[in-house]
Order: structure tokens, then sequence, then C-alpha cells
């Protein structure tokens, strides 16, 4: 049964509403970017801003110099009166420190009369971020496709570069997941931190890694140096990098070759980088410099020697960073990367040898020893471990959800 009810309503007054809503002040925000061509007054009128006190305080503030200076596309915040009066401006300034950021502040003062501008410090706010991606046909296409910046696709190829060749041996449908930190300013994603946890699928064998610091101090009194470790405690930190340049293209390998300049076929002992002039080109392990100068076709070269009676040649260079007798360290910069001596075009020589007999240097970085994490630290390594098991899988799953 329905049963129908009637009941008088009183509407409510309506001008108590009314006042209430005039009496109420709201703010106005707007965000854009700055563009190369701009003025104080063209970057107010696309933050919607109509205050000409604003715009004098702005024209004339040291400070505020800022808005105009540096590159194009930094983003900028304003909030106004609903009369789009300024009540306060923000943008973070350029900066090379890793771990702190710059805001300019410009904001109407407290009696509404004037303005004031201050520049704050603050620091970088740090997540993780887990994604993960398939081999089509090279690293990077697989980077961009899952949205992954290029220095993390950089840092996973440095990771790895001991037991995977990312030059010459990867191979479609090759997979990867990978955890990395993600520094944000104000909310806004602006730099790429450490890769955490990764793991390469290569030709159908994983191979997997963690970030780790051990825990104390060294004999120094200085923090333990972090590393990347296998997930069972090896370090992936071998002797001898198998590149002397951050990931690149590859040029030409340890074979035969016509030479371009000979005009014969001759052997090419050693391996040519493709990288543009002025990259840096590192030494691959330890050792002293045992000669820094210009030699007929390596042009500029450096020959560095290692122990047990290994040596390594960088040539090629527009510039040498070292002098003979220098003790350099593992990925130190010993130069530039040129097109001097029988250079064809910009790239980097590199070859190693031992006992003066040339090697492939990715044999020689496959083959050298690694370090376990200390004894001691074990116990806390295992637990992280763990947790960095559950990460990549997790990882793993991002890719089956966008296939699904």
């Amino acid at each position: 049964p329905v049963t129908q009810v009637l009941e008088s309503v009183q509407p409510l007054p309506i001008q108590p509403q009314t006042d209430a809503l005039s009496d109420f002040r709201f703010s106005l925000f707007r965000t854009d970017n700055t563009r190369s061509s701009d003025t104080m007054n063209t970057v107010l009128q696309r933050l919607n801003i109509d205050d000409a006190a604003a715009a004098i305080f702005l024209r004339a503030d040291n400070n505020a110099q800022a808005i105009l200076a540096g590159r194009a596309g930094r983003r900028i915040t304003a909030e106004a009166t609903d009369g789009h009066r300024l009540l306060k401006l923000s943008m973070r300034l350029q900066t090379d420190d890793e771990a702190l950021f710059k805001r300019l502040v410009i904001e109407r003062n407290a009696n509404g009369q004037g303005f004031s501008s201050r520049v704050e410090t603050a620091p970088y706010v740090s997540s993780a971020r887990l994604s993960s991606g398939t081999i089509q046909s090279s690293l990077f296409a697989a980077t961009d496709e899952a949205h992954i910046p290029d220095p993390v696709a950089v840092q996973m190829a440095e990771i790895f570069s001991g037991d995977i060749d990312f030059r010459r041996a990867l191979r479609k449908g090759d997979r990867f997941n990978v955890v990395y930190e993600t520094l944000e300013a104000d909310g806004e994603a602006v730099r790429t931190g450490r890769v955490l946890s990764a793991e390469f699928v290569n030709d159908g064998k994983s191979f997997q890694a963690m970030w780790f610091q051990p825990p104390g101090r060294d004999a120094t009194g200085l923090p333990q140096k972090g590393g990347y470790y296998t997930l069972d405690g090896q370090s992936l930190r071998r002797a001898f990098l198998s590149s002397p340049v951050e990931f690149s293209r590859i040029s030409s390998g340890f074979s035969m070759r016509f030479h371009p300049i000979l005009q014969k076929w001759r052997a090419h002992l050693g391996t040519d980088f493709a990288a543009s002039t002025g990259t840096p080109a590192r030494t691959v392990g330890d050792g002293t410099v045992e000669f820094a100068g210009v030699q007929n076709g390596y042009g500029n070269v450096v020959f560095i020697k290692h122990r047990n009676g290994n040596e390594t040649v960088y040539a090629h260079l527009s510039k040498i960073n070292v002098q003979r007798g220098q003790s350099v360290s593992q990925g130190q910069t010993i130069g530039l990367v040129g097109a001097t001596g029988w250079a064809t075009g910009p790239h980097l020589h590199f070859e190693f040898r031992i006992n003066g007999e040339q090697q492939d240097p990715m044999k020689i970085a496959q083959q050298s020893n690694t370090i376990p994490v200390p004894a001691g630290a074990m116990p806390l390594f295992k637990q992280l471990a763990n947790s960095v098991k559950d990460q990549l899988q997790a990882a793993a799953t991002i890719t089956q959800t966008r296939a699904e």
C-alpha cells in the first residue's frame, strides 16, 4: 500500500544567504609557465592579475628579476583576490643542489599595503615509483613506451653492464622491472633520483640488483659507501667497467674492419664508442696514468696502467684531463671524446690489454671478481632484499595490467 503525506514547508529567507555570499571572499589560483619573450606585464596578464601596484613592485624588486632570468618553461603560480589583485606569487628557482631547492615567494603584506619578497629553501620530497617494460627494438624505445625517464635507463644499463652487453646483446622480448626514486618540489616531480632496485631478463636469464648502503662508518669516520648488489649479497661493482663512456651507441666491435684512412683491411684491436665531442671519457678501473699526450693515429690519448699487467687506452680525445703519474679511480673522467688523430668522426677508441695482448673489454668486465656485503651487515641486507623482491614483483604486474 502507498500512503501519500502532504506537509507544508516554510522556505528559508533568501536575504541572509545572499548577504553571507556577498561577505565571503575567495581566492583565484592560476598556474602558467614562463616564456623566453616574457616581460613582467605579459606574465601578469597570463596569470590573470590586474594589479598596477604589483606590477610596479615586480619590476623594481631584485628577487623578482628571477622570473625573467633563466630558462623558459618554469612553472609560476599566483593567488589573487576575486578582483584579480595579487595576494601571492611563487616560482621554483633553478639550483644544482641535489637535496634542496629554492622557491621565490612574493606576497602582499598583512595590512594589504605593499608587497615583500623572499627566497625560501626547502628539501625535495622523495618517493619511489615502480615501472616495467619490454624490449621491442632498444632499451630507450622501451623506457619511452613505459614513460620512464632517460636517466633511469642509463642507470639500469650501468648497473647490469658487467652482465649484459646493452649495445649488442639485447633481444626482442627481453623485459625489465624497476623501482626508482623521484624527487618532488611543491608537488611536482622535477628530478629523477637513484634506481633503488631493478630486474632485467636478457635472453631468458634474470639479473636482479638493489641499492644498499651498509650502516656505520668506515675507518676514516665517514659513512659507509653504498652500492648495487645482487639479492644474495654479491656486489655488482667489478674491478673493471665494461665501457669507458656512459651507455651509448657502439660503432664497431672487436673485429676486422676496412680502415677508412689507410684504405686496407686491418685488425680493429679495440672498441669504438660513438659519442659526441665533449662527452666525458672515464677510466674503467683504478690505476696510474702511464702516458697522456699526442701519439700518431691515436691523436690525444691516455694510457692507464692497472694491476697484474693490465693496461687501458683512450684515444682520439678532444681534451685530456689527467697527467702522467697521476692516480685515477674507477669512473673518473680522464678526458673528453673528440676526433683527433686518424679519427674520421667523433668517437672514443678504447683498448684493454693484458701483458700487451689486446682483449675484449666486455669479457674482461664479466670475468672480474665481485665483493660480498660485509658479514656484519648481512642480516639487515637480507631483510631489505625480501622487501625488494616484493617491490619487483609488484612492478612486474604493471606490465600485465597494461597489456590486459
